[in-house]
């Protein structure tokens, strides 16, 4: 039997990475520190307790020991690959979407923002002084592809589903539960960004273990095959929960308690170019992103995380409703203020021409 190690294993899209090699026939272990155990993992998985982000603490845990596929999805991606070299035939990193320049600076690109969309050859940040964070992660990918030259790099976008550290979903949710009648979005929410459900981009990983050769050396960008803008998942949240939102829309400069559903405020796109999984690996989603989406609110629904506590603070929403309801009177006001503008538009017909009779002259609307 074939052996596999995650190391991870137990935030969203562990489960289906651990259950999906189970049922390609692996024997699978997960290596992480033991701090957060979850039901998805059955009883006959090993786990090996060991902390990821040191190189002696993994050599001690994998002391002679060899695998035949290896995903990193959490630790200190570079130390593990560096650990875990001449000891897997496959080895697998899951990256992210950060490492593109422009993706924190929009102002390092021309124009400002990120093309769109975003394919795998566009620049990644080159210097740590461009941006600390984005150059680690992009950095890492090189440092992974000179230990083992055939592995490959997984550039995940924001994942959804149960588990996620910052489940933006939660934003929504709560305002819904506790019966508010509008959400304030910046720029209407018409932003776009890459999301992938935890369960489809777990099946994108596997497609790289299904087709080894084919993946070997490569860096792929993953999401959803079907994308949704920040309005359109409020919508569909709510939607679930059988409530509606008005959507209060705000420059995103002044839009404070949107921070948190669309994690930073920005108004650059944020869309990968998905091709070349989809080409070379034959990516579809096994699960529909809508039906998805819908699943991860009932999750939280029942699973609610603490008002006030860690979660919350992480997500940067203070959920100070006091606030939002100025907010939104100022809205109103202006908006009000600003109809008295209002210019009525002449209607013109479009500038094509349709002669209603053979000739060569303008038409009778004098096109």
């Amino acid at each position: 039997m074939k052996s596999a190690l995650i190391v991870g294993g137990t935030g969203p899209s562990g489960p289906f990475l651990v259950n999906g090699l189970r049922e390609r026939g692996f024997k699978v272990a997960i290596l992480h520190r033991g701090t957060h155990e979850i039901p998805e993992i059955g009883p006959d998985i090993e786990h090996i307790h060991a902390d990821p982000h040191f190189r002696e603490t993994l050599d001690a845990a994998i002391a002679g020991r060899e695998f035949d596929v290896v995903i990193a999805t959490y630790g200190r991606i570079r130390i593990i690959a560096e650990a875990l070299a001449g000891k897997t035939g496959q080895f697998i990193a899951i990256g992210g979407v950060p490492a593109y320049r422009g993706y924190f600076v929009p102002s390092a690109n021309f124009p400002a923002g990120l093309p769109i969309p975003v394919p795998e050859t566009a620049p990644t940040v080159e210097r740590e002084a461009d941006h600390r964070f984005s150059y680690l992660i992009a950095s890492t990918e090189q440092a992974v592809l000179a230990a083992h030259p055939h592995g490959v790099v997984y550039r995940y976008p924001y994942v959804y589903g149960p588990y996620q550290l910052i489940p933006r979903e939660w934003c929504v949710i709560r305002r819904v539960l506790d019966r508010r009648p509008f959400m304030i979005l910046a720029d209407g929410g018409l932003n776009l960004m890459t999301h992938g459900y935890a369960g489809n981009l777990a099946h994108g990983v596997l497609l790289g273990v299904d087709h080894a050769d084919a993946a070997a050396g490569q860096i792929y960008n993953c999401g959803d095959d079907r994308q949704f803008s920040i309005r359109q998942i409020v919508e569909i949240i709510a939607d679930e929960m059988n409530h509606r939102l008005e959507i209060i829309d705000l420059p995103a400069k002044v839009a404070y308690p949107s921070r948190g559903i669309s994690l930073e405020i920005t108004p650059h796109h944020k869309l990968l170019d998905l091709h070349k999984i989809k080409t070379q690996l034959g990516y579809s989603d096994p699960i529909p992103p809508e039906e998805a989406l819908r699943r991860t609110t009932r999750w939280y629904v029942e699973h609610q995380p603490e008002r006030g506590g860690e979660l919350e603070q992480r997500l940067q929403d203070s959920f100070d409703y006091a606030a939002e309801d100025q907010l939104a009177a100022i809205y109103r006001d202006a908006a009000e203020r600003a109809r008295a503008f209002h210019r009525e538009a002449v209607p013109t017909p479009h500038p094509y021409p349709h002669p209603r009779v053979p000739n060569l002259a303008r038409d009778h609307r004098n096109r």
